[in-house]
């Protein structure tokens, strides 16, 4: 399987609320962090914060994906329900780095003001 389908795999889990198959596609020891905040690391850590924004619904558009080595990178609009009938529409540049088959680090670089300015 390519680097680029661990990846696109791995966005469908998100968007199916599979978090047994997101957890699953993350290394031990991963290492998380959405830039504007911070870095989780080991597979606990990532899939407590994974499960703790408690989505009730995801859809993550990809809008370009681009595969170098092992790395994959990913521009996308990442839309989430959250209680209260909260939505969120984040546009979103992604990096994950596979090593053997599973997300080693992920990255993702997001305005956080605008994600903020959405939860008002």
């Amino acid at each position: 399987m390519s680097n680029t389908q661990i990846v696109l795999d791995f966005i469908d889990a998100w968007n199916r609320l599979d978090w047994d198959a997101v957890v699953a596609a993350v290394a031990e020891d991963v290492i998380y962090h959405n830039i504007p905040m911070e870095k989780v690391e080991g597979r606990e850590a990532a899939a407590a914060v994974f499960t703790g924004m408690q989505a009730e619904s995801m859809n993550w558009e990809v809008i370009s994906i681009a595969e170098n080595g092992n790395k994959v990178l990913t521009e996308r609009v990442d839309n989430i329900g959250l209680p209260g009938g909260k939505k969120v529409s984040l546009p979103v540049m992604g990096t994950f780095e596979i090593e053997d088959g599973l997300i080693k680090e992920w990255r993702d670089y997001f305005d956080l003001a605008t994600f903020t300015s959405q939860l008002a």
